[in-house]
């Protein structure tokens, strides 16, 4: 359990939140949301003890354990993998220290016996003995290999170390779990894993991230930070997002009457609760939605960019022709082999695989950036395209502000540069930025302006979530439900997958899957699953 008594936190004259009031309690999983810059991540700062608040306390339960997923990935370098794992149940860690120090003395004293025994007792009682095996089956199912689980830190790739801190993190089941996006890096079977692992606990567990099928599968209550207050709803993030639209379209209804209002919420929560008791999410074991308050529910103040994507030109029926195409990395190794495929007009298509640069050297290629090893690929003549890399750092060299750096994609004047880079949320003093020292998500959203621009009508999206916020990114897979174009994309975000993908192609190194489904049905799918275990062998 934590409890929070008077929080307040700001900096300098910005005040983030004050009279923060509440307790985390064990079986629940807090999903923490709100806008950029609302103070999520110094929520949990302020928790773990990380950062000092301006007033207030925060108490643990008698006796409880607190871990957090620290962010600092060459802090343990000078260790090995397992014992930075271990080092994540910190008295266990120390009571091996002690063991060690006395079982390396030339000789023992009677005190030393003594103390070795009382340390023996409690090595016991902590799983000590069974410790290394289960932080080397955390590892595993966190995708880090077992000839890896001695190397030192320094040795690992960054996404290795990532694996690596979420492991000691989970290790030894604390009674308090904080989690700063803990699915960042992590390919989508990973993630599955850590879904269906966080389900199953009974401990108090916080979490920031940006990915909404995440926070929908393991949380039991959202806790949003707006308006300068945090307040605990019960549900998941989808329930709130769609109550507080909900809230927002009765507020903007100035005729709509009292009780109607109540009917409708009242409507809403029925439907949502039906859909979650039939979930196989963390939310079907809690019944927190009966004991909702339906004053609980209210507009938000966040503001959501306005993605639109148009299309200047009907495409035919010929979209895109890819004949046996392979690709091999500097390394030598093969990234796909003998890929062939035909995109039909409306198509929009996932493509996966267990190596993230196999889906950005097929984009690559198919916008003539990159050869291909073997094989062809042929666009149709009616077909246009704007694409989305996974690194944009190449467009950002310059000096140049936002509305002059947008000028060079598309016709129109400064009052329309202006007006495309306010729908994406940069205030009237913010286009006179230099574009070379945007953030990732600022970037990211000029990006998105650049394409809007394009007016294509084949969309090509390398990972088009990456550091955009909540907001932006319901906003953009809600526009892409609704483009009637062609898109071809690759995603680490379930519900994008799951809401815009008609068609699945997963890219190994011996050929393709190709299936007409729903990410959904395609995780679950038996016969899929067997069929990648010997395409990946």
């Amino acid at each position: 359990m934590i409890t929070l008594t008077n929080i307040a936190i700001q900096f300098g004259k910005r005040v983030l939140y004050k009279d923060v009031n509440m307790k985390f309690t064990a079986g629940n999983i807090y999903g923490i949301i709100g806008a950029n810059g609302a103070g999520k991540s110094t929520l949990l700062r302020a928790i773990s003890g990380e950062l000092e608040p301006n007033k207030g306390t925060v108490e643990l339960g008698p006796g409880e354990r607190l871990s957090v997923l620290e962010q600092d990935h060459f802090k343990y370098d000078e260790f090995s993998v397992m014992d930075t794992v271990l080092m994540g149940h910190q008295p266990l860690w120390q009571n091996m220290k002690e063991r060690e120090a006395l079982y390396a003395k030339p000789e023992m004293t009677e005190e030393d016996g003594n103390l070795a025994a009382d340390l023996e007792l409690k090595f016991a009682e902590m799983n000590g003995w069974e410790a290394e095996s289960e932080a080397a089956q955390l590892l595993q199912n966190l995708g880090v290999p077992t000839d890896s689980h001695y190397k030192q830190m320094a040795e690992l790739s960054n996404n290795e170390k990532v694996r690596v801190m979420l492991a000691k993190a989970l290790f030894g089941h604390p009674d308090n779990l904080l989690l700063d996006e803990p699915t960042n890096d992590l390919d989508l079977d990973t993630v599955q894993w850590l879904e269906e692992y966080l389900s199953s606990l009974e401990q108090c567990v916080l979490v920031v991230s940006h990915d909404r099928h995440f926070l929908d599968a393991v949380s039991t209550q959202t806790v949003d930070i707006d308006f300068g207050k945090v307040t605990v709803f019960s549900g998941n993030y989808s329930f709130w997002y769609e109550s507080s639209q909900l809230a927002l379209r009765q507020a903007q209804n100035q005729r709509l009457k009292a009780e109607e209002k109540r009917k409708q919420l009242e409507e809403f929560i029925r439907r949502f609760s039906a859909n979650v008791a039939k979930s196989k999410q963390t939310t079907s074991r809690k019944k927190m939605l009966e004991k909702l308050n339906i004053e609980q529910i209210t507009p938000s103040t966040r503001k959501y960019p306005g993605i639109i994507f148009t299309m200047e030109r009907e495409p035919g029926n010929q979209i895109l022709e890819v004949e046996g195409l392979r690709a091999v990395d500097n390394d030598g190794t093969v990234l796909f082999d003998n890929v062939s495929f035909t995109i039909e007009k409306g198509q929009k298509t996932v493509f996966l695989s267990h190596n993230p640069k196999a889906m950005t050297a097929l984009f690559e290629i198919i916008n003539g950036n990159r050869q291909a090893d073997a094989g062809t690929f042929k666009w149709g003549v009616t077909i246009t395209t704007a694409y989305l890399p996974l690194d944009n750092t190449a467009f950002f060299q310059s000096d140049m502000n936002l509305v002059d750096w947008l000028s060079q994609y598309g016709p129109g004047n400064e009052v329309v540069m202006k007006g495309f880079l306010g729908r994406m949320l940069f205030k009237q003093e913010e286009v006179e930025k230099k574009v070379n020292v945007l953030s990732g998500g600022e970037k990211m959203r000029c990006m998105i302006a650049r394409m809007q621009l394009q007016n294509a009508n084949c969309l090509i999206l390398d990972t088009p979530t990456n550091h955009l916020d909540l907001e932006s990114i319901q906003a953009f897979n809600n526009n892409l439900i609704q483009f009637k174009g062609n898109i071809l994309f690759a995603s680490h975000d379930h519900e994008f997958i799951n809401t815009v993908a008609d068609r699945i192609i997963e890219l190994t190194p011996k050929g393709t899957i190709d299936k007409l489904m729903t990410y959904d049905d395609y995780i679950y799918d038996p016969q899929i699953k067997e069929q990648k275990a010997k395409l990946y062998s």
